[in-house]
């Protein structure tokens, strides 16, 4: 498997910096997890929309699934799709009315109310496991201001976790139990009172690596405005493995 970074700023896009998406490959199957805002442009350079297989919201705040509004617009008015999206209709796994909230969203007026279940498949998450192309996907409630999940997809022996946005918790350490790759929230240092349930710092992204076992941790959802050094240094202090800032545009093998 292979993960390339769409998007990896928290919260709100930075300077040339989208929020979360990310693009995961294995033998040719390519699921998205994420859609935040900026990055169904940086998609189209790694590969068609039409190609994507499959795509996974961990949660419905925009920085989060922002772009399935363009998303929705490509699939219905490309001018030469490859195939009829609304036969082929892309699944989409996402949490409870996510079809319901994303049509609103895409939609001029909520005097005209729309479904976009003409060219989406979705599926309401919920914890467990599921085959998903070649993939093995394991879902787990995250503990976050709002229903989120974090994604576990295993593939050829190999392993990779994508925490979504949340606290952290035992739930994310059971799904990260032994895990090749921990794409990790760590929004910022670990310094003063934080709210509750809403994002880790570094040094609870790396201790819930230390407590998983995981190989190798991927620090991501960094805040514009956090200190990227202090949160790289927090997150090392504490877990002994390789240990990386997640940047724009790079590929990560699993």
């Amino acid at each position: 498997m292979k993960i390339t970074v769409l998007g990896c700023s928290g919260s709100v896009p930075g300077p040339d910096l989208p929020t979360s998406g990310y693009l995961v490959e294995a033998d040719g199957f390519r699921l998205v997890l994420d859609l935040g805002a900026g990055t169904f442009g940086k998609l189209q350079t790694h590969c068609s929309p039409f190609d994507v297989d499959a795509l996974l919201l961990s949660h419905l705040h925009l920085d989060h699934c922002a772009d399935f509004a363009a998303l929705t617009t490509y699939r219905r008015r490309h001018p030469r799709p490859p195939y009829d999206p609304r036969v082929r209709r892309l699944p989409v796994h996402a949490p409870t009315g996510a079809a319901e909230r994303l049509a609103n969203a895409h939609a001029a007026s909520r005097a005209e109310p729309e479904s976009v279940e003409d060219v989406f498949a979705f599926t309401t998450l919920r914890p467990g496991t599921f085959r998903l192309g070649p993939c093995t996907v394991t879902v787990a409630p995250m503990r976050h201001i709002c229903e989120a999940y974090g994604f576990r997809v295993e593939h050829g022996g190999r392993s990779m976790v994508f925490s979504g946005d949340t606290a952290a918790c035992p739930e994310l350490v059971e799904l990260a139990r032994g895990a090749d790759v921990l794409l990790a929230d760590t929004a910022w240092p670990d310094r003063g009172a934080r709210p509750d349930n809403l994002h880790m710092s570094g040094r609870e992204a790396a201790g819930v690596a230390v407590e998983a076992g995981v190989r190798r941790l991927l620090l991501t959802h960094v805040l514009p405005w956090s200190d990227r050094d202090a949160v790289f240094a927090d997150a090392s202090s504490v877990f002994p493995g390789p240990t990386s800032l997640v940047e724009q545009d790079a590929v990560y093998d699993v």
